[in-house]
């Protein structure tokens, strides 16, 4: 299968790539810099130039392609919202490009906003928001789910927050960047609140397994560890930066964690059992705490 994917060359979607390359795929990644080209083709995939805010290069792109991974979003918190809408816009062209196709399409998202939708309680992929919803990135899950009754066999990979591998990157990185920049690695209030977590190479698999057989319409959930809880994240970063592992209020949380204080204090957790029964996956790789604990995450 030829596959068109967006955020190629990220901390993800360079597993993807690799992955859909040893299962016999054909790759064409989005670039936007010769950086990003020069990766793509050192991985053995085809580049196709452009990025979100070029319409035309994502509509070839979809057009051209067997299936469309949709990875690429813009993580820039000072303009989140201006982030969401310049996804939601891709998504719509990539839709709208392979409509009535019956090409897979497979879009990601997020398991935060289950906190939002199922408050308090374990999150599944049965777990969803109503059209019109204004909870972040609903519109473009949504969107791209109703992509089902226009003969696009679509999907929605919602990953856990602390997506890990083997190297600093992420949401857990930010943390340890930030522990090791205030001297002390801290929670919010008892620090009970769960993270689900996933390494990014079962990751990879997962968003390979959809896009060769999830069904149109399916919710899909990047989860191995349900619910991790965050003081035992902030205790084994303080445990390898020999720093001392603390609380904090709410109040205190915007000031020491910056754009991460929104997330920090969220309940989250989340099963993937139904994933897992419907297409046969797997988590393989070691856990978050496990990963962590191997040392290589302290070492840049």
């Amino acid at each position: 299968m030829r596959v068109f994917v967006t955020g190629a060359t990220g901390f993800i979607g360079s597993a993807v790539v690799r992955e859909l390359l040893d299962a016999g795929h054909q790759v064409v990644g989005l670039a936007r810099s010769d950086k990003a080209a020069a990766a793509l083709t050192a991985a053995g995939a085809y580049v196709h130039r452009g990025d979100l805010d070029d319409l035309d290069s994502l509509r070839d792109g979809a057009t051209a392609a067997d299936g469309v991974i949709h990875l690429a979003f813009g993580h820039d918190f000072s303009d989140y919202a201006g982030a969401v809408a310049t996804d939601f816009r891709a998504v719509e062209t990539i839709g709208e490009a392979l409509k009535g196709s019956g090409k897979p399409f497979v879009n990601s998202s997020g398991t935060l906003a289950l906190t939002y939708i199922s408050p308090g309680r374990l999150g599944t992929e049965e777990d969803f928001a109503e059209d019109g919803s204004q909870i972040p990135r609903m519109a473009s899950e949504n969107a791209t789910i109703a992509l089902a009754e226009l003969g696009v066999r679509s999907s929605v990979v919602r990953l856990a927050p602390s997506v890990h591998g083997e190297r600093k990157k992420g949401f857990v990185g930010t943390l340890i960047d930030i522990a090791r920049d205030k001297g002390v690695s801290a929670y919010v209030g008892d620090g009970s609140n769960r993270w689900p977590a996933v390494h990014r190479l079962d990751a990879a698999h997962l968003f390979c397994l959809a896009l060769e057989k999830a069904s149109a319409a399916s919710r899909l959930h990047g989860v191995a560890d349900e619910g991790v809880p965050f003081r035992d994240i902030a205790g084994v970063i303080g445990k390898h930066l020999n720093l001392p592992v603390v609380s904090i209020s709410r109040e205190e949380a915007g000031s020491h964690f910056g754009w991460l204080g929104a997330f920090v204090s969220l309940d989250n957790p989340t099963s993937s059992a139904l994933t897992q029964a419907r297409l046969g996956w797997r988590p393989v790789h070691p856990g978050l705490i496990s990963n962590l604990e191997q040392g290589h995450y302290f070492n840049s």
